[in-house]
């Protein structure tokens, strides 16, 4: 039993969906393979993956908020990227994450709660997308399993392979 998905293997032919780049990738995405940078604003993202994607930062663009954990999920995200007209999501996050920069990125954490909890969710008309049930469930992937999660990457990361239940996980 292995604990890391790679979705290097289900993506195939469908890289081509994702031509986003690294440098634009918005700062809310969660490390992890997949990513949103310079998207469009049709909120058609969470319409194809509701579990992985929200919308947030200046111009309301899509990021991964939700990395997948099997091929299903991740022909999800595949769906939301081949959607997107800017083509913005990219998927080679895992050779650009490295070990520091995941733990940066949780050590900023608050700084995304912050975001999420200073907007009115519930205020924008995307009730019919279930915007603000996301929202909250990020927050609470954030106070949650995430941190278990990024330990399980951080191994993949610093190892090249999944880690097993008996490997010993790197700290954050």
């Amino acid at each position: 039993m292995t604990l890391y998905f790679d979705p290097e293997e289900a993506l195939g032919e469908d890289r081509d969906a994702f031509r986003g780049r690294w440098e634009d990738r918005l700062w809310l995405n969660v490390p992890g393979a997949f990513y949103g940078g310079e998207t469009d604003t049709c909120r058609t993202g969470r319409i194809s993956a509701p579990q992985h994607v929200l919308y947030g930062g200046e111009y309301l663009t899509e990021y991964v908020y939700r990395q997948p954990r099997n091929p299903a999920e991740a022909a999800r995200l595949v769906e939301a990227a081949d959607c997107d007209p800017f083509l913005g999501y990219g998927c080679d996050g895992d050779v650009r994450w490295t070990p520091e920069a995941v733990r940066e990125w949780w050590r900023d954490r608050d700084r995304i709660t912050y975001y999420l909890s200073g907007q009115d969710w519930d205020g924008i008309d995307w009730a019919e997308q279930g915007v603000a049930a996301a929202v909250r469930d990020y927050t609470s992937y954030i106070a949650g399993d995430l941190a278990a999660d990024l330990r399980i990457y951080l191994y993949w990361l610093e190892e090249g392979r999944s880690p097993t239940p008996d490997d010993r996980l790197p700290g954050l």
